[in-house]
């Protein structure tokens, strides 16, 4: 590289080169949430035609990340898409929830929880970073890498709510709503006490409509990016039992009743 400028008579219009080896840019960390999936494919339970479904939810997601649209004027276009990039993340990660469902439809409902808020933040925040990267990290992408953090908390805990509110009794509209209804319950839970501190801090906080419009945001990024998954899940018949398995709507099924045999009753002998 040789500077350039124009001086007049004060001295030279060029500098001294400078040699810069310049490497081209690795394609593997943003191959690495890919290759991850591929990898939970190969899974015994996933060596199965149907399982391949699972790239056509991710596919989309990926590609509306990939291609942004100031949809959110609110927002300005460097953090809309970074929004968009932690939809993404939170979709692969959905994606291995989804795979590694049957290892997670465990009988106590707890350890399913702690197993499905393992699985999502692990392979969301794998794919963040390997997006991202961590050579240019801005205060913004913190703050979503927050965000994506605490979306993988509120959708663990409203998957769980919903299996609990539906009872073992499956439908699509039932899960549907109910799911939705848990991501708007447990936003407000989680948003309620930052915007109580914020006003507490500086003495006049936000009006309340900005609490729902911020809950409302929340609860549709979050939806958003389930919403693929539960189609899927209501399309096939091998994701709905993956669906059924995470929210426990299965239901252990009863021994079978073995009936001991009847003792042989001797002829009678004739005289």
């Amino acid at each position: 590289m040789v500077a350039y400028a124009d001086l007049g008579g004060l001295g030279s219009k060029q500098g001294a080169p400078e040699y810069y080896d310049w490497a081209a840019a690795s394609a593997m960390p943003q191959l690495l949430p890919w290759l991850a999936i591929l990898g939970l494919l190969l899974l015994k339970p996933n060596r199965r035609a149907s399982a391949w479904w699972i790239w056509v939810p991710l596919g989309c997601l990926a590609v509306v990340a990939s291609a942004p649209q100031p949809i959110l004027a609110f927002l300005p276009s460097s953090d809309f898409e970074l929004f968009l990039e932690m939809s993404c993340a939170l979709a692969f990660g959905l994606a291995g929830v989804w795979l590694l469902s049957s290892y997670l439809g465990w009988k106590h409902r707890m350890l399913a929880f702690v197993g499905f808020l393992v699985a999502l933040g692990a392979i969301s925040l794998l794919t963040f970073v390997c997006r991202q990267g961590w050579e240019d990290v801005s205060p913004q992408t913190l703050q979503v890498g927050l965000f994506l953090g605490v979306s993988v908390l509120v959708i663990s805990i409203a998957v769980t709510l919903a299996g609990l509110v539906c009872r073992k009794r499956y439908g699509c509209w039932r899960v549907g709503l109910w799911l939705m209804a848990a991501l708007v319950l447990v936003w407000l839970l989680v948003l309620a006490p930052i915007f109580a501190i914020t006003m507490m801090a500086s003495h006049s906080g936000p009006p309340v409509w900005v609490i729902f419009a911020v809950t409302g945001v929340a609860t549709g990024i979050t939806f958003g990016t389930l919403l693929p998954f539960l189609v899927l899940s209501f399309a096939s018949g091998f994701y709905r039992e993956r669906l059924k398995d995470l929210l426990h709507l299965g239901g252990a099924t009863a021994p079978p009743v073995i009936t001991p045999p009847m003792p042989a009753v001797p002829a009678a002998v004739g005289g």
